[in-house]
Order: C-alpha cells, then sequence, then structure tokens
C-alpha cells in the first residue's frame, strides 16, 4: 500500500515514521504543513492522486487546550474541516481523537458509545472533526488517545524532567485521573489496524493499560530519571489554576480495540520505561 502519514513532525508522527522501519512492504509519505495543507482540498486531492495513495493516517492536530480557546476558529479548521478533507478522497483513513470528545466528570473508563460532552475549545473541534469524518468516510477508523507522550517534542514527562532539575519543590495534581499513553505503543496499535486482515472501521479508544494521577505519573518520571532532589507535592486542581478546564476523570474503556484486533497492550509504567531509556 501507498500510505500517506500526516503531522509527521509531532510525537505520533515522528513514532510512526520510526515504526515504519519495521513494515518495509508498504510505501510512506511524510508530510506536515510545509509539504502539505490538509485543509486544502485541491492540493490533498492532487497528492493523493498524484501518489496513488491507498490510505491516509491522520496524525496532525491542534492540540494546545489552553490556545484553542483563544482561537476556537484556526482549531476548527485543523481539527474538524481538514477531516472533510481527508475523508472525501474516496480511501480509507486512520484518525487520531481525544478523550476531551467527553466531559471528564466519569467515574468508570469512558467506552465509545458513551455520550459525549465536550468542554472545551479542544474537545469540541476534535468531536466535530469525528462527525464530519464519518459523514464524507464511513469506513473510517477513529482512534481515542489520552495523555500522550514521546521520546520526541515538548510533552508532560520532559517538562516535569526539566522542572525536577531545576526545583527543589514541585506542586502537580492529584485529583486529575487517566493513563499515561506512550506515543510509540499508539503508533504500534495503528499498525496493528493497518496489518489486520480484515478492515474494521469504526471508534475505538486506545491508551496504555492502567491508570494514575498527574502526580504519581510524576514521581514515576522522577524515579527513572533519578531526580532526588526535588520534592513532589500533591495539589487540587483548583489550586494550578487552570486557563481551560481539564478533564478530572479521563480514563478510556480499550476493550473493544483488545477484542476486535486481539491485541496485548503495554501498562503506562512500561511504556514510560522505554520512553525515559530513549531519553
Amino acid at each position: 500500500m501507498n500510505i500517506l502519514i500526516t503531522g509527521c513532525n509531532g510525537q505520533l508522527g515522528n513514532e510512526m515514521r520510526v515504526l515504519s522501519a519495521q513494515h518495509p512492504r508498504h510505501n510512506y509519505f511524510f508530510t506536515d504543513v510545509a509539504e502539505l495543507d490538509i485543509t486544502d482540498r485541491q492540493a490533498v486531492s492532487s497528492f493523493v492522486t498524484e501518489n496513488a495513495i491507498d490510505l491516509i493516517v491522520n496524525c496532525a492536530a491542534y492540540t494546545n487546550v489552553d490556545k484553542a480557546e483563544e482561537d476556537e476558529a484556526t482549531a476548527l479548521k485543523i481539527n474538524a474541516d481538514a477531516l472533510a478533507v481527508l475523508g472525501s478522497q474516496g480511501i480509507r483513513v486512520i484518525h487520531i481523537s481525544t478523550d476531551y470528545v467527553f466531559s471528564g466528570d466519569e467515574h468508570v473508563p469512558c467506552r465509545e458509545a458513551d455520550p459525549v460532552a465536550p468542554r472545551t475549545a479542544y474537545g469540541r473541534t476534535k468531536l466535530e472533526g469525528e462527525k464530519r469524518l464519518l459523514a464524507v468516510c464511513p469506513e473510517a477508523v477513529i482512534l481515542r488517545t489520552a495523555w500522550l507522550y514521546s521520546s520526541f517534542g515538548n510533552n508532560f514527562v520532559k517538562t516535569m524532567i526539566r522542572l525536577g532539575q531545576e526545583k527543589e519543590s514541585l506542586g502537580v495534581v492529584f485529583d486529575q485521573i487517566g493513563t499515561p499513553t506512550y506515543a510509540a505503543d499508539l503508533a504500534q496499535a495503528i499498525f496493528t489496524v493497518i496489518e489486520s486482515p480484515v478492515w474494521r472501521p469504526g471508534i475505538y479508544h486506545f491508551t496504555n493499560e492502567g491508570v494514575c494521577s498527574w502526580y504519581d505519573f510524576t514521581l514515576a518520571i522522577h524515579e527513572l530519571a533519578g531526580i532526588t532532589n526535588c520534592r513532589v507535592r500533591p495539589i487540587l486542581s483548583e489550586e494550578y489554576q487552570y486557563r481551560t478546564p481539564r478533564p478530572h476523570y479521563s480514563v478510556l474503556d480499550k476493550s473493544k480495540f483488545k477484542k476486535t484486533f486481539g491485541a496485548e497492550i503495554p501498562h503506562w509504567m512500561d511504556g514510560l520505561k522505554r520512553c525515559m531509556e530513549k531519553l
């Protein structure tokens, strides 16, 4: 197959590039905004036609939660308008969505069919992207994920390492619960979908296994990084004073993905260890 992977300079896009070496029977076209504007219908159509693309994996997204509140129009363009363009090419699409489509008030892991109720511009635009994609490409696969990090790009893991080295004390919220997800494991999940002998469209949830708070996650990061001179304090979300509300509970139920694809999913601690080895 000829596979177009958008957003190749991001965390997931870079992990897809690394993992593609293990799947050499496909031809890959890695693009970011400099190479292809995915909101430009004519540009996308020309690229798909000229390169005989069989599958699009969309790793591109507007992910700055706070800036999206100030500029929802731009977030909508990248997170939703682009999906109508990518989905209308007459070929299969794999798209990455987010736990932010839910309210975050749940107390049990969210399933794919649970009611959606985004509370942020980011969540609204990502949900709109899901709707627009499925409207023009009902055969699409959507993978919702959460708390993504990698050895590439800027993310929570790298920030906590830096702050742990710079500060004697650090307050981290303990009342937000979720699952850290190593982007390399999400990339592997995407290849699991690609290599499946039967194409199985629909919405799926994928994160690593297990749950923790940001506070627990930080303690694990510091322990693996050998940071011992920074005291990490648990604080409430209200003490941090977020500009944009964050989900208090964003654990995703992965039963559907595991059952459909027969997949074994690593625990978040295992993913963190592998990422830290690279860092």
